[in-house]
């Protein structure tokens, strides 16, 4: 790979507690990790491409070490529509930040992920390098928390995919040694550094070899769902209704959800019941944090899990049988699907004097189950890390 002068480092995340109610407004808990993508590039110059009638000093140039095919548009020009490929998502960056501002300077680069894809936010994290890259490029200054804001509309409004700020906030305000709490209402959150008497630990990822995208999963119809749970209840209590996109479980408070969940159809009371349950674990696990107990913290986010799989409905059979080889694996405090939950992998956090036999245990175990995914089941440990930033 040719030398660049510029390098975005945008690191991947992992949530030990607070799945599936970013969308809704929750509270969630995240760590920014030491893996993560990397963005080399220069700004746009006569060498960029071959392509005619196009300001060389505008033009964006992608290539990629994870997929195939070659990437270019025309940062100053009006974006286009969804192309299907991985370009789309440098394309989304420019969209989000040309609501902005007068876009002019492009870049020729390289992008890389560091693990595959599936469970641990590559997409927030590739946004975030865009955007970082696309600003730098044109001498724009952003905080933290405007990448992270700017990012997160990329992936609603231009991908497509209805997600909360959980991701993006992890990856742009992550802090080495740090659990990040997010109120996804208020938008206020706290770096919390990690007890003094706290064991050690890392945090094992299981790819179940399986590949996944979030917008042909039910990702986005478990949104509406939960949307739809909190319109039942205010219906019930005859409170004013707005519009679908400006209702949020967080605005009905839980006792009136309680009032009426036998009355509801089961789907949308599981829904809101995992709603309600996992804020409760996120307010008790930032306590475990504070306080370092790993076993506390690791049984809350084991029952996340089973919120997950039970009220929330998803994942697969393979996340699902990742996730019951570590309930009776030694050295694992505890875990959950990672992500969206639907394919990718699972978390956990681990005793690091047992990774060995952690990473065995449980690849014995599962690929008893599912000797198909012998080549692409992939196990690695990770710690935490600093947020995205140029290296």
């Amino acid at each position: 790979m040719k030398k660049y002068k510029y390098h975005v480092y945008s690191p991947y995340r992992v949530c030990p507690l607070g799945a599936h109610v970013d969308h809704q407004r929750g509270l969630v808990t995240g760590f920014a990790i030491d893996k993560g993508v990397d963005l080399w590039f220069d700004l746009s110059n006569a060498d960029c491409s071959n392509i005619t009638d196009k300001s060389t000093e505008s033009l964006v140039s992608l290539d990629s070490e994870t997929f195939a095919g070659h990437v270019e548009f025309d940062i100053a020009a009006p974006t286009l529509v969804k192309q299907g490929n991985w370009g789309d998502y440098a394309r989304g960056a420019k969209f989000a930040l040309q609501k902005r501002f007068k876009l002019q300077t492009g870049i020729t680069g390289t992008i890389k992920g560091s693990l595959p894809v599936g469970g641990l936010s590559s997409s927030a994290a590739v946004l975030i390098a865009y955007v970082m890259a696309f600003a730098k490029a044109n001498n724009i200054t952003l905080a933290p928390f405007e990448v992270m804001k700017i990012a997160s509309e990329a992936e609603r409004e231009y991908i497509g995919l209805n997600n909360g700020l959980l991701d993006q906030a992890c990856i742009a305000l992550g802090k080495k040694d740090h659990l990040l709490m997010l109120d996804c209402e208020s938008n206020e959150y706290r770096l919390i550094p990690k007890a003094e008497n706290m064991p050690e630990f890392e945090l094992g990822i299981f790819f179940s070899g399986l590949t996944r995208s979030l917008m042909s999963s039910d990702y986005n119809l478990r949104v509406t769902e939960c949307k739809t749970a909190a319109w039942i209840v205010q219906a019930y209590e005859n409170v004013p209704l707005k519009t679908h996109d400006k209702t949020f479980l967080r605005d009905v408070p839980e006792t009136m959800y309680r009032r009426h969940r036998d009355e509801m159809p089961p789907r949308f009371a599981r829904r809101a019941e995992h709603f309600y349950t996992e804020h409760k674990r996120v307010r008790e696990g930032i306590t475990a944090w504070e306080t370092g107990n790993l076993e506390w913290l690791g049984s809350l986010s084991k029952a996340s899990c089973e919120s997950s799989i039970h009220n929330y409905e998803c994942g697969s059979p393979e996340l699902i049988a990742i996730y019951e080889a570590m309930l009776t694996t030694d050295g694992v405090y505890g875990g959950r699907f990672s992500g969206a939950g639907f394919k990718g992998a699972c978390i956990a956090l681990v005793d690091p004097v047992k990774k060995e036999t952690i990473e065995k245990e449980i690849t014995e175990k599962y690929l008893e189950r599912f000797p198909q995914y012998k080549n692409s089941f992939k196990v690695f440990f990770c710690k935490s890390d600093d947020g995205a930033r140029f290296v």
